[in-house]
């Protein structure tokens, strides 16, 4: 990539910026992402790992328009080195991160039923039993509790097993995988073996599920896959992000928790108006910084004009959800919380077709944790003073290690 393939006719390219990946505490939003903001909506960057550069646009508009233009390809990064955050790339097939229309649609088809307003609303009671059966364990043991390690871990886990079909008398294995997986401090050699147990462990049960009528994930893979509407490969690779999916919300709800656990106004309004409490549920998926850097890459197929600058076909571009959801044209004070914030249309969950599988999930994971805890515990609060909370580092999905708390 040349300096003159990246511009239009008299106009030099934004310079390429270092973004390293700074271990930020708290919900501290990324200093390096606030300037890039500040220098134009589509600047370049170079990331830890990977070669060359790649452009980044933060502006609400320009976002939501790659994230839903043909012309820019996810299935095109796997060809091809581009500057990334994650030391290792090894994407697997059948992987919907990667997938391009029609494809992903091909993949995503046979387990949307899983994840459907309806299938939530039928899991939800066994959501909440599961919920309620361990913060009778916090109560019947009394403060404190660190709550990543007793509610806000595994509680996502166990609700993601129980959409997957788990088998109750393997859960204690995946769990332990998972846990592994998404852990800081195994290392990545121990991160490793787990994948290797994890998917060979997948791979045995979907093949086992071929001929199942049952409505879980693994069912309706092993089904897909018997119809061969796709190939095993493509059902294993699909299926492993999909079983460690409760990452994110242990840390998106351990950083909501902690803003109403250190903002008193913002913890009185929640309980003042429990009715209320969905809209500020968004302002805080808004607002929380949950993840580090920027995700996945696109390739540009063809030229493409924007914001007067050229993307030439083949160069790589990036997004920042984070960043649209503090632009200042959609959202009136963006660094700070409203939680009467009327019209938010915020893409923590993504956009365009890679709009996250899981969102109504997440989103009834969300509404249950908080809910529940603060009208269980209506004395919540941190056992340890603000800046003592110890945070993840070192990690791609930012949060609480954990969350001491006292009631």
């Amino acid at each position: 990539m040349t300096e003159e393939t990246t511009t239009l006719t008299g106009q030099a390219p934004p310079p390429v910026r270092d973004w390293p990946t700074p271990d930020l505490d708290g919900t501290r939003f990324d200093p390096v992402l606030a300037e890039l903001m500040r220098e134009g909506p589509l600047t370049r960057i170079r990331l830890p790992y990977g070669e060359g550069w790649a452009w980044l646009a933060t502006r609400h508009d320009d976002v939501k328009l790659i994230t839903n233009d043909p012309r820019f390809s996810r299935a095109e990064v796997t060809k091809r080195q581009v500057t990334r955050m994650a030391p290792h790339f090894k994407p697997r097939p059948g992987s919907l991160a990667f997938a391009d229309q029609p494809d992903h649609n091909r993949l995503r088809k046979p387990v949307a039923a899983a994840f459907t307003v309806g299938a939530m609303k039928r899991l939800r009671p066994r959501a909440q039993a599961m919920l309620d059966e361990l913060v009778d364990g916090v109560v019947r043991d009394g403060p404190p509790a660190d709550l990543v390690e007793r509610v806000l871990e595994p509680f996502p886990i166990a609700v993601v097993s129980e959409v997957m079909g788990v088998p109750e008398g393997e859960r204690d294995q995946v769990h332990s995988w998972t846990r592994t997986i998404i852990s800081t401090s195994g290392g990545a050699e121990a991160a490793g073996r787990a994948k290797d147990g994890m998917y060979a462990w997948i791979t045995e049960t979907i093949r086992a599920r071929r001929d199942s009528t049952a409505d879980d994930v693994y069912a309706l893979l092993g089904a897909a896959v018997g119809r061969g509407e796709m190939s095993e490969e493509e059902a294993v690779g699909l299926a492993g992000p999909l079983q460690i999916g409760g990452e994110a919300v242990t840390h998106n709800c351990g950083q909501m928790l902690y803003l109403l656990l250190t903002r008193p106004e913002l913890m009185a309004r929640m309980r003042e108006r429990p009715a209320d409490r969905g809209m500020v549920l968004d302002e805080l998926l808004r607002y929380i910084p949950h993840r580090s850097s920027v995700g996945l890459a696109r390739i540009a197929l063809e030229d493409v004009d924007l914001r007067g600058h050229r993307i030439r076909a083949g160069e790589a571009v990036y997004v920042s959800y984070l960043a649209a959801n503090r632009d200042p044209e959609v959202f009136p004070d963006p660094d700070g919380i409203d939680p009467d914030r009327a019209h938010n249309p915020h893409l923590a969950f993504g956009n365009g077709p890679h709009y996250c599988t899981g969102a109504v999930l997440a989103r009834t994971q969300l509404e249950l944790l908080v809910d529940t805890l603060l009208d269980r515990l209506p004395g919540l609060r941190l056992a340890v003073p603000a800046a003592e909370v110890s945070w993840r580092h070192r990690t791609m999905i930012r949060g609480p290690l954990t969350l001491p708390c006292t009631w």
